[in-house]
Order: C-alpha cells, then sequence, then structure tokens
C-alpha cells in the first residue's frame, strides 16, 4: 500500500494508526484540513509501540472484591487504555478503508477518534497514580480482530459505535460503581466522564447508521454484523436504559438486546 499524500487528513489518519510509539500515539499532531482522493487502504494494520506486549487470551476480570487491590485495579485501568487505543485506531481505519463516505462522516471519526485519544491519557495518569505504567500487563488487539471484516460504512457504525461504544454506556457505569465501592474516587470519576463522552459517539454511530440503512430496528442491525459476532458481546449487566435511550435507542429494541440469548 502505498501512503497517502502528507499533509492530508488520510496522511495523518495513516501515520496515526501505524505509529508504533506509546508517544505518536498519546500525541497524534494538530489535524489538517487537506482531504485526497485516494483508493480504499482496508489493509492498513495498527503499528504496537514495543511496550505493549500482545498476548493471546486477556486476562479475566478481576472480581468486585478483588479490585481493593490497586494491582487488580491496574489491570483493568491498562485493558481500559488499550481499549480507547484500539478505538482511535479503528476510528482513522475507517476513514482510511471508506474514501466514499460522505465527508462529514469522515470528519465525525476524527473528532471521536481525539477523545479516545484523550481517554487514553486519562487512563495513563490513573496507571501511574496507583504505581504501575503502560507495557506493565499484556494486551491483545480483540477490536482489530474483528472490526475491519466489516464491509462498509454502515456495518461499522453498527459494530463499533452502536455494538461495543452502546456497550461502554453498561461498562463505564458498572466500572464506576465499583471503583467507588473500594475508595477509587478518581478512578471512578474517569470512568463517569469517558461513559458521558462516549453518549455523544453512539448517537453519531446511530445517526449515521439510520441515514446510511434505515431506522434502528433490531433485526436490521443484527444483520448488519458481521458473523460470527452476536449481540450478546455488545452490552453489560445491567443494561444503562436511561443513558442508551439518550442517544436514540428505543425500548423495543433496548427489550431485544436484553433479552438477547445466543
Amino acid at each position: 500500500m502505498e501512503a497517502p499524500p502528507v499533509g492530508t487528513m488520510e496522511r495523518w489518519a495513516w501515520d496515526y494508526v501505524r505509529a508504533d510509539t506509546l508517544a505518536a500515539k498519546l500525541a497524534p499532531p494538530p489535524r489538517p484540513t487537506a482531504w485526497e482522493s485516494a483508493p480504499p487502504a482496508r489493509d492498513v494494520r495498527a503499528g504496537r509501540p514495543a511496550e505493549l506486549t500482545p498476548i493471546e487470551r486477556p486476562p479475566k476480570t478481576p472480581r468486585p472484591g478483588a479490585l481493593v487491590d490497586p494491582a487488580k485495579r491496574a489491570q483493568l485501568v491498562h485493558t481500559f487504555f488499550h481499549h480507547e487505543l484500539q478505538a482511535a485506531e479503528l476510528m482513522l481505519w475507517a476513514l482510511l478503508a471508506f474514501p466514499d463516505a460522505p465527508r462529514p462522516f469522515r470528519q465525525g471519526l476524527t473528532h471521536i477518534a481525539l477523545d479516545e485519544v484523550r481517554h487514553m491519557a486519562l487512563y495513563a495518569e490513573h496507571l501511574e497514580r496507583l504505581g504501575f505504567a503502560l507495557g506493565d500487563f499484556g494486551v491483545r488487539d480483540w477490536f482489530w480482530e474483528r472490526v475491519p471484516t466489516v464491509q462498509g460504512p454502515a456495518e461499522f457504525v453498527a459494530l463499533l459505535g452502536i455494538g461495543f461504544e452502546g456497550a461502554n454506556l453498561d461498562h463505564s457505569a458498572r466500572f464506576a460503581q465499583l471503583f467507588r465501592n473500594v475508595g477509587d474516587v478518581e478512578g471512578a470519576e474517569i470512568q463517569e466522564l469517558v461513559g458521558r463522552e462516549e453518549e455523544p459517539h453512539v448517537r453519531f454511530a446511530i445517526h449515521w447508521f439510520q441515514k446510511l440503512a434505515g431506522d434502528l430496528e433490531w433485526e436490521r442491525w443484527r444483520r448488519h454484523l458481521p458473523a460470527p459476532l452476536t449481540p450478546i458481546v455488545m452490552r453489560g449487566k445491567p443494561l444503562e436504559r436511561e443513558a442508551r435511550r439518550r442517544v436514540g435507542m428505543r425500548d423495543p429494541f433496548l427489550d431485544a438486546l436484553e433479552s438477547f440469548r445466543p
């Protein structure tokens, strides 16, 4: 693959995805304003900083009672950091993969990517407060293994935005409470902030799904998920119904999501 021209938004996205240092992942340069007509770059893949050691299987999520141990909370925070990193990269992957998508859609992806970068910094700082550093735990590119299988922008927002980021509305609320229960107020506040800022991301995904595929209805959404993925990995317990309603999910959709069994 040939890199896009220097000074274009496409090259900025390309460079971020392929960057292989933590400094580049945490502090991308300012976005350019120029856009370039370019062929799809679906095969671009993420560079990985040497500090981030890949593992075949993610560690088990610590039990709530175990979170009194700062090391267990740090393990979770490190995982959250890596989730945000993959989300930032995949937003910019989609910008490169779907050059014919509407310009406002592609511009929106850059805004969301930078939100994810800011969340990464919050997690990195909290990891240090807990006495750990980036790279102290292994990572798995679970989202990278799945999201690039989508066939177009509608499938992309169905999976990453409505599916995975929608689930983060549930997860962030749950983990905020768990962190608060063990006295980690700063960790809880980060989770609450991330949850609030995920709402516009999910709203963006629903908006574009509706423009590209039609109303957000349960069966229509499921048809846009790449096999073998199912909604079972796109929800938390409990479902944050109020947050999901705020972003545009209606009760019949939420009922189906909550009751879904593989």
